[in-house]
């Protein structure tokens, strides 16, 4: 019995050695791990098989334990950046005025998915993408993501796609643009900051069921606001019956 749960455990090290090993935040480098291969090695920092071989001028599949394996095209130098919690790829481009495109091309990603300790080249002189000529303001891109969700069902507590409750809906779309806000219509509008009128992108703020801030919404322009209401996340008019005399005011986090 001994024996057997010794070779299980030797059998487990193995295992858990082949998917531990992790590249240098500094250099880019991969230490090769008992049980690895490059397709394990390509899906983990999502390169391909084909860029792992190039850079490292691998003419065969063979790898060894402990060799040293590029992450990097050779000829990339340039600044990198070091992937923290709560990063995105937006977050990141923004940060270096780059675009997501240019971001994902000169470090080979094939989606969008980054992980922490990941590092990510941010400028490269091999980098012939054009800087695009118009920038789409946070605003905007506040808009567009809360009219992706038009539709989508009213649910109490519900903070994702599969359903949404009024502040649920805010804070979901702006976190989905980098911006943290409060949970509740409440701290929504107590913990931003007030403005006198509202711009496109701003949150709308009413007084409905109880005495103050107990529904919210984004405001999108000529009275319009789009809100998950009770019957989903759809658009409405500020102006109408309902909704004039329940308005309490308007609150920004941009």
């Amino acid at each position: 019995m001994k024996k057997h749960l010794l070779t299980a455990a030797a059998t487990a090290g193995i295992l858990f050695a082949s998917f531990s090993g992790t590249a240098s935040a500094n250099e880019n480098i991969y230490t090769v791990q008992s049980g690895d291969t490059l397709w394990k090695i390509s899906q983990a920092n999502q390169i391909s098989i084909a860029d792992l071989k190039a850079w490292n001028k691998l003419t065969s599949d063979t790898l060894y334990v402990n060799q040293k394996l590029s992450l990097l095209a050779p000829q990339s130098g340039g600044t990198t950046y070091t992937v923290q919690s709560g990063d995105t790829l937006w977050k990141i481009s923004t940060r270096f005025n780059i675009s997501v495109t240019q971001l994902k091309s000169i470090n080979h990603l094939t989606s969008d998915t980054i992980r922490v300790g990941q590092v990510l080249l941010v400028s490269s002189a091999a980098t012939t993408l054009p800087v695009p000529e118009t920038t789409i303001s946070k605003a905007q891109m506040v808009i567009n993501e809360a009219n992706k969700y038009i539709g989508t069902p009213y649910l109490w507590g519900g903070n994702t796609p599969v359903g949404f409750d009024c502040s649920g809906y805010t804070k979901y779309v702006f976190e989905q643009v980098g911006i943290t806000i409060p949970r509740t219509a409440a701290t929504q509008w107590s913990g931003l900051k007030p403005v006198s009128t509202p711009n496109p992108g701003d949150l709308v703020f009413f007084e409905t069921y109880a005495p103050g801030p107990t529904h919210v919404g984004i405001y999108l322009g000529n009275n319009k606001f789009i809100q998950a209401g009770s019957s989903g996340v759809s658009i409405a008019d500020m102006t109408n019956t309902y909704w004039k005399p329940r308005y309490l005011g308007a609150r920004t986090a941009l």
